[in-house]
């Protein structure tokens, strides 16, 4: 057997035999050649003496196979020690023996020095560029290996331990190296596939984004469909469910339109109705328009229509519309029967007297073509920007009965200067009111859930103040003065700061509608201090509903967006009062973030037995369901209208009955 010798920590050699003569026992006694030896013994625990005849006579065929010379060789016996296992590397071995010859025997000893490990050679073993954990995670036993020294039989065994040093080494450096190909390979696997799910994945962003605008109700499509079969029928589908819900909206708006025209103009003469009058007055006020109110009001008409046919009544009325609507720069409008107004942009008293020329003319030709002395009277008055829609109509009204005064087909025209107060004496009022908070803020219009008429969800703050006379200031002559002097930021703040106070003083859960004047909600000033606001009342933040009518938060769109952003990053909402598609159409009602809407009262009046009010009520609940935004209704003041508002699918109402509290 050959042994390869690698790197070492130990390389001995071990004699297994050990051999003597006779000679090497008698001379150490000085006993001459005539004596012999027999009963040649040692320790049983040191080992024991091979049969050293067996051993010559092999020792004598082997020296003669190789034609030695035999001669000394015979006349020696050789004794061979085998060394028991646990005899010592290194020991003096007694010998016993009789030595006789032919007049004497005597038993002797003799000690024979034995080294078993006569060369062994030991390393230390290092670990130099090894880290210890390494090898405490991998243990390794290194086996000792041996070669024996054979001639006829075994006499040696070298025997060598293996460094475990070396071996953790090349384990080491093998394993540094796998490990780092494996961290290159998997860095690499793992760029190629980033790489591929970036370009398999890629349309999933596409998809994601499209959802996401679809959420927001931005129905776009995706242009690029994906080449895997999958994302491609995924990328159709939601391109499918866009296309559905734009056109869905689209034709819920067309519906709105349609109904809303049939709500807002007189079926008969085709003229706008009272509501859309009221609200083209709160336009005026808001954009402060300059121009002239009209009442007008048939002759008589109740003696006419019980005296003709229908139809010619029918066309009577047409004509007279016609004849109204035929003014320049003017919007006529029909309330109810024989009573007509109108609103004229004429902004100087020599152009409105010129309209009205035109106009009496007119009236007098459809006098003549009626058999008729007198068709109609006019009571005009100028626009006042601070007093109110009512105040307004009143004094159109005593224009129109010192008109009927004046003659047939008369008209009267009130002087513009003849205002209601001083307007010195409006701004120092007003004034007081808002620096020295002489205002009260009551709580109006609650507003309770559909399901469980007991839960109030909602309720509108209402500030009230009184001039010197102890006598109410209408809330709309308030706001218009106040608007007039740049006074109206001032006077939202501290209406919005008193509300704060009621809410955390009386421990108040549900949510306040505040008003806001439009030119607070543009202005830079008033907005850092919502938001320094709404951060300091965190708590209650929600709670506060800052509410713009609809023909307001159109005057200025991009105004009225940041701020709802801003109102919605500190967690309050937005309410949109008196909501009409006319304004607001449905398809575009995404772009302004709201959270309510609250719906004209004129929409929801009679509602049971109005299936075109019902059919627009629920267009706007199933349009608003889109963008989650929920629908108030305004004065609910009938059990059945109720009930349909509620089956309609309505957030919330105001009840009618419902008292006012004051705080």
């Amino acid at each position: 057997m050959q042994l390869q010798i690698v790197d070492f920590i130990e390389i001995r050699l071990e004699i297994t035999q050990f051999e003597f003569t006779n000679e090497d026992l008698l001379l150490i006694h000085n006993l001459d050649d005539t004596y012999q030896i027999k009963d040649v013994t040692v320790n049983k625990k040191d080992g024991i003496i091979v049969n050293a005849q067996e051993d010559n006579d092999i020792a004598n065929e082997l020296a003669e196979l190789e034609g030695e010379d035999m001669t000394d060789l015979a006349e020696q016996t050789i004794y061979t020690f085998v060394p028991s296992y646990n005899f010592p590397n290194q020991k003096d071995l007694i010998v016993s023996f009789t030595a006789y010859s032919n007049t004497n025997s005597k038993e002797l000893t003799s000690t024979i020095t034995v080294n078993k490990v006569p060369v062994q050679i030991i390393r230390e073993e290092k670990f130099d560029e090894i880290p210890q954990w390494f090898i405490n995670q991998i243990p390794l036993t290194m086996i000792e290996t041996k070669s024996e020294i054979v001639k006829w039989k075994t006499q040696a065994i070298i025997y060598v331990s293996a460094n475990a040093g070396d071996a953790y080494a090349k384990l080491y450096n093998q394993a540094k190296g796998a490990i780092s190909y494996a961290v290159i390979s998997f860095i690499i696997a793992l760029i190629i596939m980033i790489i591929f799910l970036q370009f398999v994945l890629k349309p999933l962003t596409r998809i994601e984004k499209l959802a996401k605008n679809i959420s927001i109700g931005n129905f776009t499509t995706i242009k690029t469909l994906p080449w895997t079969t999958e994302l491609k029928n995924v990328s159709m589908a939601m391109n499918d469910m866009s296309n559905t819900i734009k056109n869905m909206i689209s034709k819920l708006d067309n519906n709105l339109e349609k109904m809303t025209e049939q709500l807002l103009k007189d079926d008969l003469t085709g003229l706008q109705l009272e509501q859309t009058f009221q609200t083209d007055m709160k336009q005026m006020f808001i954009k402060k328009i300059d121009g002239y109110v009209m009442s007008i009001k048939l002759n008589d008409f109740g003696h006419f229509a019980k005296n003709n046919p229908h139809k010619k009544v029918d066309q009577f009325l047409k004509d007279f519309a016609k004849t109204l609507s035929d003014c320049e720069d003017s919007e006529a409008y029909r309330f109810f029967g024989s009573t007509f107004a109108m609103i004229s942009r004429k902004k100087e008293h020599k152009d409105i007297e010129q309209l009205i020329s035109k106009l009496k003319t007119s009236l007098e030709k459809l006098a003549t073509q009626y058999k008729l002395q007198c068709i109609a009277h006019v009571g005009v008055t100028p626009f006042n920007p601070i007093s109110t829609t009512d105040a307004i109509l009143a004094q159109a009204n005593e224009a129109y009965e010192m008109a009927k005064q004046v003659g047939k087909n008369e008209a009267f025209i009130r002087d513009k200067d003849d205002l209601a107060r001083d307007m010195l004496e409006w701004k120092e009022l007003i004034t007081d009111i808002v620096y020295n908070n002489k205002f009260t803020v009551g709580y109006i219009n609650q507003s309770v859930q559909m399901d469980n008429p007991s839960i109030l969800l909602l309720e509108e703050a209402f500030t009230s103040a009184k001039d010197k006379n102890g006598e109410k200031i209408a809330i709309g002559t308030f706001i218009s003065i106040a608007e007039k002097y740049d006074m109206v930021i001032d006077f939202d703040k501290a209406v919005i700061s008193e509300v704060i106070n009621n809410i955390k003083r009386n421990n108040i859960t549900h949510e306040i509608l505040i008003n806001l004047a439009f030119d607070s909600l543009i202005n830079g000033d008033f907005k850092n201090w919502i938001k320094d606001t709404l951060i300091e009342n965190s708590q209650i933040a929600s709670q506060l509903v800052f509410s713009v009518t609809a023909y307001g938060c159109v005057r200025d769109t991009e105004s009225f967006k940041n701020f709802t952003d801003l109102v919605h990053t500190y967690n309050g909402k937005i309410i949109v009062k008196r909501f009409e598609t006319k304004f607001i159409p449905l398809d575009t009602l995404k772009d302004f973030n709201l959270d309510y809407i609250r719906l004209a009262r004129d929409y929801t009046s009679g509602i049971t037995n109005d299936y075109t009010k019902q059919s627009f009520v629920e267009s706007i609940c199933e349009g608003s369901k889109l963008f989650n935004i929920k629908v108030f209704a305004e004065n609910v003041d009938d059990a059945e209208c109720f009930i349909t508002l509620r089956e309609l699918g309505l957030h919330s109402s105001i009840l009618a009955n419902k008292k006012d509290t004051q705080c």
